[in-house]
């Protein structure tokens, strides 16, 4: 995950997007690596997201456990 917490997961996503174009642009990575770290980095993101909804649903609640943004999370975002 990223340290810098004022970055969005949406906003982190679309900046290593933007890097792995470059990349492939510039041929220093193939078609089949820009789809794995692209992948990879879809994956993080969506980690990020999950932490960070988790995160300001509990800022906004007090008390409010962990099980409790987790439940909120998967009832509000989690597909079925």
């Amino acid at each position: 995950m990223t340290k810098d917490k004022s970055v969005t997961a949406v906003d982190w996503y679309a900046i290593k997007d933007t890097e792995l174009t470059i990349k492939y642009l510039k041929n220093k990575i193939n078609a089949t690596e820009l789809l794995s770290e692209k992948a990879k980095c879809l994956d993080q993101a969506n980690k990020m997201f999950k932490e960070q909804i988790k995160n300001a649903y509990q800022s906004d609640r007090f008390p409010c456990s962990e099980e409790d943004a987790e439940q909120y999370y998967n009832e509000t975002y989690k597909q079925q």
